[in-house]
């Protein structure tokens, strides 16, 4: 190698070296000014994923997409919702029919046509399909449509198992989640749906904890998920065992899914069960409806050591601690259910979870049922996270919907603004404050002239975190249906550390 060639090659290195070079060296080290912090910049790109949404053949599905308007987000861009097939989006169909009446592939010589197609952000975009064919989506959205993309699917099922309403957000892939609600007892039909955006195959393990700890459940081990297709994997296949209460682990061993569990029952409908928040310490469960006439806690630790939490209730009066259920105690490994009835006696009410002593991480998930005898209907309602700097939530209407808001650790001031209909309205923007240890349930804006569904933004302006729920209910035939989605933060931002050329290093 000749001398030149070193040189080039010494000069390319160093050229890099300044290139990667951040601001982050110690003042001391290099007489460099201090670090800046890092800017919290737009998301370029988003990716979300939707299970398919019902078995039932008189299921109605709506899907509702939604893109906040973000400073500082790019001009351009684009977002979509594709089945998920077995194809990727640039591949030729070869002779197979759209489900759901949504598009349609050609024989080998057009794509599947999107579910909906956003139009511009700070506007809803809806879709719908019907039956029981409908398949699981992959959306993707870049440019302007990313930051705090939301997608909601909402199903109506008029009888049978499930029946009621049922909905969940479209989550992004991820290699574990936490699922305490499940279960395989008799009477319940519930399945994980998996989802693969990626090109190649995703293996993924699905564990079960009893009361009485892990269950053996061989079958779940190496399952196989094929490129951008969904997979729905019956529970009660996987075990003998018929437990009223279950947590699921969804382990990923290679790849990545998106993971949700579909909790259907014969006689007191069904709800979508979303991934809870990850193990920790302390968990917040907000937004039990007033009128809830049963909820139940199921717990779960995964570490080695037990965990023993205070429970109590944020009302809108302040915390307080149910009767007769002032501690709980989660054995290692095992799931522990305690029944709180009615537990919010026709108030608002959140449940915050807190460690007695030393800290143990958790996962926690409500089952809430609201109706009597064969009138009752199900939700579900995960511990989250907080909903930090922003929080987005699609498919609202101007009857039916109740955001529920709760400040555990200090009060908070919060803004939330009701976007544009679907089908026309204006913007509205309201702020509120919530005190310290209570739950709110507010009087949420509507857009002016609103036709079609609208979305809703959280923010915190300030004070301490805010934790929220959105609830839809719509009453059928006597039956009170009800689904429940938290909002943790929509990550429509990202933080960048701000970086600048320091030539100081090549000298070193």
């Amino acid at each position: 190698m000749n001398r030149t060639t070193l040189s080039l090659i010494a000069g390319t290195a160093a050229l890099a070296a300044v290139t990667a070079y951040a601001a982050v060296d110690s003042p001391t080290a290099s007489g460099a000014a201090a670090p800046k912090a890092a800017a919290q910049l737009p998301v370029e790109r988003t990716s979300l994923l939707c299970p398919a949404p019902s078995t039932s053949d008189v299921a109605d599905t709506a899907y509702t997409s939604f893109t906040p308007a973000t400073q500082g987000a790019a001009g351009s861009g684009k977002a979509q919702l594709r089945a998920a097939t077995g194809q990727s989006a640039d591949t030729p169909a070869a002779g197979q029919k759209s489900k759901g009446g949504k598009g349609g592939k050609g024989a080998g010589t057009k794509t599947e046509q999107p579910v909906l197609t956003p139009k511009a952000p700070g506007t809803p975009a809806t879709g719908d399909t019907s039956g029981a064919d409908a398949p699981a989506l992959v959306g993707t959205a870049d440019g302007r449509f990313a930051p705090g993309w939301t997608v909601q699917e909402t199903t109506e099922v008029a009888v049978g198992t499930g029946r009621g309403l049922q909905g969940v957000n479209c989550t992004g892939a991820d290699t574990e989640f936490w699922f305490p609600g499940a279960s395989t007892a008799a009477g319940r039909t519930d399945y994980v749906h998996l989802t693969n955006p990626d090109d190649s195959a995703a293996v993924v393990d699905i564990e079960l904890y009893g009361k009485d700890g892990a269950i053996k459940a061989s079958l779940g081990e190496n399952l196989t998920v094929d490129p951008h297709a969904g997979e729905p994997v019956l529970l009660s296949t996987l075990t003998d065992e018929r437990q009223t209460d279950l947590t699921v682990h969804v382990s990923v061993r290679s790849g990545r899914v998106g993971a949700a569990v579909q909790a259907l029952d014969d006689k007191a409908g069904g709800d979508w069960l979303a991934a809870a928040a990850d193990p920790a310490g302390s968990q917040i469960l907000p937004g039990i409806p007033k009128d809830a006439t049963d909820v139940r806690l199921i717990a779960f630790t995964p570490g080695d050591d037990d965990a023993d939490l205070k429970v109590r209730l944020a009302s809108p009066d302040g915390l307080i601690t149910p009767a007769g259920n002032e501690a709980l105690h989660v054995k290692s490994g095992m799931t522990t259910t305690v029944d709180l009835g009615d537990v919010t006696r026709g108030e608002a009410g959140s449940l915050v979870l807190t460690p007695t002593d030393r800290t143990v991480p958790v996962v926690a998930a409500l089952q809430v049922v609201r109706g009597k005898g064969d009138k009752r209907e199900t939700a579900f309602i995960p511990a989250t996270a907080a909903v930090g700097t922003r929080a987005t939530s699609a498919d609202n209407s101007a009857k039916g919907t109740t955001l529920a808001l709760t400040a555990p650790g200090g009060t908070a001031t919060v803004k939330v603004t009701a976007s544009a209909g679907s089908e026309g309205g204006s913007p509205v923007t309201k702020s509120y404050t919530i005190k310290s240890g209570t739950t709110q349930n507010v009087d949420a804006p509507v857009p002016t002239g609103l036709k079609g569904t609208y979305a809703l933004t959280v923010e915190p302006v300030s004070g301490g975190p805010v934790y929220a729920s959105r609830t839809l209910a719509a009453t059928e035939a006597g039956v009170p249906a009800f689904t429940i989605q938290t909002l943790p933060n929509d990550h429509g931002t990202v933080a960048v550390p701000q970086t600048e050329q320091d030539l100081s290093v090549l000298q070193k």
